[in-house]
């Protein structure tokens, strides 16, 4: 298949932040803007995924048809619904049928109760049966996806674009069930937005199982699926992520450098991240030359000048992380200690700032665009927050009872006495009690214990510097968008964070062979770029973040280039 006759394509996901409500990670931004992207290089970019009961209605989609199909043993309707993608996420307009146009990209919702989880995208789940209730979901969803194809539902399309293990079982379908085979016909590719969440579940014994979702299936496999289901550490189990990989024509890697870190095994001892399990079947797929990393892009309005410094006002995000944690509040019962806290600190930094504007007005104090703002906005898991919670080892090699982050608080007071480090972020409860911990020892630590876009804008918008020491991170969009807003970073030199941050030139990098080592560059960098703040140096960092463009434009010619491209021996 040559570049110019890829005209249509399908993305099949689990998140698309084109709609309200169904973003978790960095998938969602991706779901959201690559179909602008791929229309200016004249390619229609579908997308399918779940409703989760809501969706539809919100958006006042069109009912297509219902589909039968067989899972669990029984005859399930699922219906199916369709939407022109949305300018904006705000824009609910009804769907009449002259928008159902098939030369615009439409949103395919497929509707069913098991989708259905409180609106939200993902179930927590229990420690004991990880993953259960999500990939029994989607082991119906990507079912339906499949069968839809195969009946014409959907609109034909030239690729059909995987993402993540929640859709791995329509590549699955394809390639061991008979009824799919004709969807052999269509290349398949499989983005690996995150490699360390697989979806794996037992193949037989369980409610949440390959053998009880499809035993209409057993014993009917093609001879391929002896290869390609089962997880490599757990025969008795089947590895949705594994099926991605195997059985897809290309398989992408959000960025160059992640591409090559999942070719070698992890090594948790040294604090290292990479093939999770899945190494030898990825250089395989490399060996074959079908193994591409093309790093994520972002959207920037060039009608605003990010080169000009933003002049932030600290009394204006004071006020808007106090009305977000006072909206939070709608949703409990009770004030939780985390919230309290915050909302202390916060009471405590305007009656700061408002004894510091008398002082201003006496000209004894500088003025507030001065004031250091370390930030951070993420999700609270051990990839984002390993490094920063490890024990701070000191200058003669002994462990402390300090964290990372302790340590990093306590430089801040040093050499910024009125600035303040803010930490937006929810997830991982036992990180949140670290963290509160941390917020009740600091009185210049405010953790904000949730997720607002709003408020995470205006971090960026405001900040001083970005903080990203992931442990790993396949491409990460956080970076993306402080730069974007010209607040420098300082990030971990792994994954997408190494391709897009240059040491010394737009950002700040540290490196470390073990976890103890990369705890200890990260303080000790740290403690270099404080001491660089206000400096030529520092102008001229931030000067060339801000200069940073990673263009969805671009990523979309190399997704044409290099993923939607095949050849006879591809599939």
């Amino acid at each position: 298949m040559t570049q110019d006759s890829v005209k249509r394509v399908l993305l099949v996901a689990a998140e698309n932040d084109a709609l309200h409500g169904v973003k978790v990670g960095g998938m969602a931004d991706v779901i959201r803007d690559l179909p602008p992207a791929l229309a200016i290089c004249e390619v229609i970019a579908d997308v399918a995924m779940p409703n989760y009961g809501f969706l539809a209605q919100r958006y006042h989609a069109m009912h297509m048809v219902d589909i039968e199909v067989c899972f669990a043993g029984e005859h399930h309707t699922v219906a199916v619904y369709r939407m022109p993608r949305p300018q904006n996420k705000d824009d609910i307009a009804a769907v009449s049928q002259t928008d159902a146009d098939d030369s615009i990209a439409q949103i395919y919702l497929f509707d069913h109760p098991l989708f259905n989880h409180h609106g939200k995208v993902y179930c927590d789940g229990s420690a004991d049966r990880p993953f259960a209730e999500d990939a029994t979901k989607f082991a119906l969803f990507s079912l339906c996806v499949a069968t839809s194809l195969v009946q014409g539902v959907l609109p034909r399309v030239d690729v059909l674009h995987l993402h993540d293990w929640h859709t791995a079982m329509v590549a699955m379908l394809r390639s061991c069930v008979d009824e799919f085979a004709v969807l052999k016909a269509l290349p398949c590719v499989f983005t690996i937005h995150n490699l360390a969440l697989q979806g794996i579940r037992p193949f037989t014994g369980d409610d949440s199982s390959f053998g009880h979702w499809f035993p209409q299936y057993m014993g009917k496999l093609n001879p391929i699926a002896d290869n390609s289901l089962f997880d490599p550490r757990y025969d008795n189990c089947i590895n949705p992520m594994r099926m991605g990989i195997v059985l897809s024509d290309k398989v992408h890697l959000v960025s160059p450098t992640y591409a090559r870190e999942v070719l070698i095994p992890s090594d948790y001892i040294k604090g290292f991240f990479g093939g999770e399990g899945l190494e030898k079947d990825l250089i395989a797929k490399c060996q074959q030359g079908k193994l591409v990393g093309i790093i994520n892009g972002c959207v920037y309005d060039e009608v605003n000048n990010t080169d000009e410094p933003h002049h932030h006002d600290y009394a204006a995000l004071l006020l808007k992380a106090e009305n977000t944690l006072i909206k939070w509040q709608a949703k409990v019962a009770n004030v939780n200690v985390i919230d309290s806290i915050a909302l202390t600190r916060i009471s405590q930094y305007k009656h700061a700032l408002l004894a510091n504007t008398q002082l201003l007005k006496n000209s004894q104090v500088v003025p507030d665009t001065d004031r250091f703002l370390l930030t951070f906005v993420g999700r609270l898991t051990e990839q984002k927050m390993l490094i920063l919670l490890q024990p701070f080892i000191d200058a003669e090699g002994q462990t402390t009872t300090k964290t990372v982050l302790d340590v990093i608080v306590e430089s801040l007071k040093r050499h910024q006495p009125s600035g303040v480090f803010m930490l937006l972020g929810s997830g991982d409860l036992h990180i949140a009690k670290a963290l509160q911990a941390t917020a009740a020892r600091y009185d210049n630590f405010l953790f904000l214990h949730g997720y607002d876009e709003a408020l995470s804008e205006q971090l960026y918008q405001s900040g001083s510097l970005f903080l990203m020491p992931s442990s790993f991170e396949p491409c990460g969009i956080s970076q993306m968008l402080a730069m974007r807003e010209g607040q420098p970073c300082l990030v971990h030199g792994v994954g997408g964070l190494n391709d897009t941050i240059i040491d010394n030139v737009s950002g700040w990098v540290f490196n470390g062979e073990t976890l103890a080592a990369q705890a200890q560059a990260l303080v000790e960098r740290v403690n270099q770029v404080f001491e660089l703040y206000g400096s030529d140096t520092w102008q001229q960092v931030k000067h060339n973040a801000a200069k940073q463009r990673f263009s969805w434009d671009d990523v979309a010619k190399q997704y044409l280039a290099k993923l939607y491209v095949t050849n006879a021996n591809d599939h």
